[in-house]
């Protein structure tokens, strides 16, 4: 995954406060629970000193996609009383929390866009059809709002706007004349967002006829079938859970395949891991992918500099001439930026694969 989406947020100096919030909207009570869990956050970052106007900017974001139903999360960032970034993520964090330092702690957000995969949802029954190509991280400029989760767009696709999703098409007639221009509808929404899978749900009938189309079967990529399909609102939850389900088992393929040609690398010597390792390579910038495990409960603290972005090490002492000006944060955190700034990749190490400290990385070259 693209890491440049991130670069903004390391070109603030002074303290950057990151927000990662759950607001899903599932039941009545979706406002009051989000007000109330902001707040806990809020008392807890005055209480490390954070100014109120910075505090007053994130306040103004919180929450702010009511208009998609369902599971959702928010990360936000901020400094000096303006907001830097707001992304709108896919799934909720694991905990509600917030975080005060010198470098934004973009974890969870990475971690949720690199979930999705751009996609198309094609939804059919024997008069018509509905093609809509999602990419991933779409921006509402009108909002300064990013939505990491492709499937946020389900909701939004009627109300039109910058964050829609990136091909549109309604169809009508497909059942009688129509289905092989459907078919060539779908080829140019998969280039149009460069898919990696094509869901379809709907009537059996009509799904069949769309699979025998030449358009779809020239096509190199995945076509799933998944439940829902046009209709009311019932149609158009159930096609986002079904899309949610099927994007997990995509991605859970896509990481399983990065992971395999990490330890490809790694018989051929272009393959590290451990924190350490992996912190000498990216001040070489040598790293190509930086891998991470979700689960980040344990990562230590780590010494970086402002002037020395792609200095990570484990004593202030390692930073040499920056050390005067050294600080400590968490291993993850440290270890997006250098990468980010140092152009790598990144990609999620799947939860049943053990690796040192949680960390890898595929290097650019090996120095002999």
């Amino acid at each position: 995954m693209d890491l440049s989406f991130l670069r903004p947020l390391y070109e603030v100096t002074g303290q950057v406060v990151s927000v990662h919030l759950d607001t899903s909207r599932e039941d009545q009570d979706a406002d009051k629970r989000i007000e109330l869990a902001w707040r806990k956050l809020r008392q807890e970052l005055e209480g490390k000193g954070v100014d109120g106007p910075t505090l007053d900017a994130i306040e103004g974001a919180v929450g702010g996609s009511p208009e998609v139903v369902g599971p959702q999360g928010e990360s936000l960032f901020a400094a000096d009383g303006r907001l830097l970034a707001v992304h709108t993520l896919a799934a909720p964090p694991t905990v509600n929390r917030a975080v005060v330092g010198p470098v934004a702690d973009a974890v969870d957000t990475v971690l949720d866009r690199d979930r999705q995969l751009p996609h198309v949802v094609v939804a059919v029954d024997r008069q018509g059809g509905d093609i809509d190509g999602y990419a991933v991280g779409t921006h509402d400029a009108a909002r300064s709002r990013s939505f990491n989760g492709s499937t946020l767009h389900i909701t939004r696709v009627k109300a039109g706007g910058p964050s829609k999703a990136s091909y549109h098409r309604r169809t009508e007639n497909v059942w009688d004349r129509n289905t092989a221009g459907v078919a060539d509808e779908i080829a140019q929404a998969v280039a149009s967002v460069e898919a990696g899978v094509v869901f379809v749900g709907g009537d059996d009938k009509a799904t069949a006829a769309l699979r025998d189309q030449p358009a779809l079967q020239g096509l190199d990529i995945d076509i799933v079938d998944i439940s829902g399909g046009r209709g009311g609102g019932d149609a158009l939850a159930s096609l986002r859970r079904s899309v949610d389900e099927a994007l997990a088992a995509a991605s859970a393929r896509a990481h399983a395949h990065a992971f395999e040609q990490y330890i490809a690398a790694s018989g051929q010597g272009t393959g590290i891991e451990s924190i350490p390792t992996v912190s000498d390579a990216l001040a070489e910038g040598r790293v190509q992918t930086l891998l991470l495990s979700a689960d980040r409960a344990g990562d230590p603290h780590k010494w970086s500099a402002a002037g020395e972005p792609l200095l990570v090490t484990s004593a202030r002492e390692g930073l040499g001439q920056g050390a005067e000006n050294g600080f400590e944060m968490t291993a993850g955190a440290l270890l997006l930026r250098a990468a980010t700034l140092s152009d790598a990749g990144f990609t999620e190490i799947p939860a049943d694969r053990d690796v040192t400290d949680g960390c890898a990385a595929i290097l650019r070259y090996q120095i002999s």
